[in-house]
């Protein structure tokens, strides 16, 4: 899974790759000359005493130096570019690809565990990209090179490079295989960390009103504990692998000192070979111990590519079509035939059989106890989720068939959970309709109810709103959300219980307001209270997934029981009339 993600979003990068891979090979060859130009200065220079000799072999050595430099700098901007390019890719990606899921596969990962994919995944891959391209590009260079240098300098001694490095990976091989299921907790055990602390900050006000930082500050704990603990037994083995690779990196080399102390004493080796070969033997190692690092590296980024790819291969279970529709002739019409609705693994569908009519110019109201599907069931207009069985139509065209761009442009929602983003007042009423003017701001928080609590603000139209809109109060993120639609002036508005938050004096007085400025739409409500949706022109009631009553207020009052229930434990029998 790793090696698939890396081979398609560095694709695009191949001429960065490819300077890395020039510049690396370029500093990884002059890394391998330097012991051989220090063993020649050893023998024909400081051994004959010829200080001619030592001077100018030792101004090519410095020559060498510089151009290696040169090239390790330029191979570690490279591939720094590289990283970051990819880095950048995949946040992007993944932010696209969330941005097409319906509410289904939001559910199904939870918020925490995508902003931890898209946040730390991300990073861990990055810094894989990062120290394959300074690192691991140059290390088989640089172990192959000395193993044939190191050769050539004394085969007899080339037994030590056989047993050294066999030891070096088994033992590095047996300390990372440990490593990857730690490394896969880890990250499952961040995911629980984000999702505790985005509850609490969340939850702030609940937490406090109900005197439960103790028990909160324990479930934090808790969590972070967790984390601390995988992290240090991770920590602990990591810190394992360099006593091991130091030890036989220092073993090799007093074993390389020991046995070729006996080849220079008998005439058949020079000093300065033996110099050659022990640093020969320490860019292997030092080679193999980079590659160690990366091994180290690379189980973790494998765990954060896996859960990447995850979401970039799940799916949308809301398909657009193929050839969809791009254009409508009418305006408004809703209707449901024969829908039903199911969640995956449900034992129970949510709704069953829905159907029925909202018509252009007219009030549609659908009302039921709470958990009837009402929030499922105005879900499916817009396609937040799809139908399992029937067809909803817009306009006489199924929803599944429409341009999602169209259908999206024909929908005001304001959802249950009124939701305003950090910015201004007027960015987040424009946020349907960026050139919409000053004038039509105001003429939108005026039928909204919204225009004298903004009036009041200091910037007004420019005045700040927090992420969530938290610096305001619930009724006013209500009406700034019915704003924000009525600025966009959809053919069809869907308020799901969205003057709940409203008293009831300036719920009727925004009821009378739209009712005179959308007259020509389509108005779809949800409502649990009896008087916001009295006055409506159809009454769809709705109770454990099925449509039991239909009409106009008085009709239903007189021939359904459900709703007359409704009616009774809200109003009087003289409001109810």
């Amino acid at each position: 899974m790793l090696l698939k993600l890396l081979g398609r979003f560095l694709r695009p990068h191949w001429p960065l790759l490819i300077g890395v891979v020039v510049f690396q090979l370029a500093q990884s060859l002059l890394s391998l000359w330097l012991p051989t130009l220090n063993a020649d200065i050893t023998d024909n220079g400081i051994a004959k005493g010829d200080t001619n000799y030592i001077l100018w072999v030792g101004l090519g050595m410095l020559g060498v130096t510089l151009v290696q430099v040169g090239c390790s700098i330029t191979a570690v901007y490279f591939g720094a570019k590289v990283a970051m390019r990819v880095g950048r890719d995949l946040r992007g990606s993944i932010f696209h690809k969330v941005g097409e899921y319906s509410e289904r596969e939001v559910t199904k990962f939870g918020a925490p565990s995508l902003i931890t994919r898209n946040t730390n995944d991300v990073q861990q891959v990055q810094m894989l990209v990062l120290m394959t391209c300074t690192l691991l590009i140059s290390a088989p260079i640089l172990a192959i090179g000395g193993i044939i240098l190191a050769m050539q300098q004394d085969i007899q001694l080339s037994w030590l490079i056989a047993v050294s490095v066999p030891i070096l990976l088994v033992a590095v091989g047996l300390i990372i295989t440990r490593m990857v299921p730690l490394f896969r907790k880890m990250q499952e055990r961040i995911d629980r960390v984000n999702r505790v602390l985005r509850e609490q900050l969340t939850g702030i006000r609940v937490v406090r009103a109900f005197v439960r930082e103790d028990i909160e500050t324990s479930r934090f704990r808790t969590a972070n504990d967790e984390v601390t603990d995988t992290a240090l037994r991770a920590g602990r083995l990591f810190a394992l692998m360099f006593p091991i690779v130091m030890l036989v990196l220092n073993v090799s080399s007093v074993a390389v000192i020991w046995f070729g102390s006996f080849r220079i004493e008998d005439g058949s080796m020079q000093i300065g070979t033996l110099t050659a070969f022990l640093q020969y033997l320490m860019q292997i190692l030092m080679a193999v111990m980079m590659a160690t690092f990366m091994a180290v590296l690379v189980p973790r980024a494998a765990v954060c590519a896996e859960r990447i790819s995850e979401v970039l291969n799940t799916e949308s279970s809301v398909h657009a079509s193929d050839n969809p529709i791009m254009q409508l002739e009418s305006h408004g019409t809703v209707e449901f035939v024969d829908v039903s609705f199911s969640y995956p693994g449900a034992e129970q569908p949510v709704l069953s059989d829905i159907t029925f009519l909202a018509e252009t110019g007219k009030t549609t109201a659908i009302i039921g106890s709470t958990g009837a599907g009402k929030t499922t069931l105005i879900n499916l207009v817009p396609r937040l989720f799809d139908a399992t069985s029937g067809i909803v139509l817009v306009d006489g065209v199924d929803v599944a068939e429409l341009d999602p761009d169209l259908l999206w442009s024909r929908i005001g929602l304001v959802p249950q959970k009124p939701y305003l983003f950090s910015g201004t007042v007027a960015s987040n009423l424009r946020y349907g309709k960026p050139d919409a003017t000053d004038e039509q701001l105001w003429h939108a928080l005026e039928v909204a109810q919204a225009k004298d609590f903004v009036e009041r603000m200091d910037q007004g139209l420019d005045a700040p709103i927090a992420q969530g809109g938290t610096n305001v109060s619930g009724g006013q993120r209500q009406r700034l959300a019915i704003a924000r639609a009525l600025v966009k002036r959809p053919e069809i508005y869907v308020f799901d219980d969205s003057f709940s938050a409203l008293d009831t004096a300036t719920d009727a007085r925004l009821r009378a307001a739209l009712a005179r400025d959308v007259a020509d739409a389509t108005m779809i409500i949800v409502a649990q209270r009896v008087s916001t949706i009295i006055d409506a022109d159809q009454i769809i009631v709705v109770d454990d997934g099925r449509v039991v009553g239909r009409g106009t207020h008085e009709e239903l009052l007189q021939n359904n029981e459900t709703y007359a229930e409704i009616v009774s434990s809200q109003l009087t029998a003289e409001e109810a009339a």
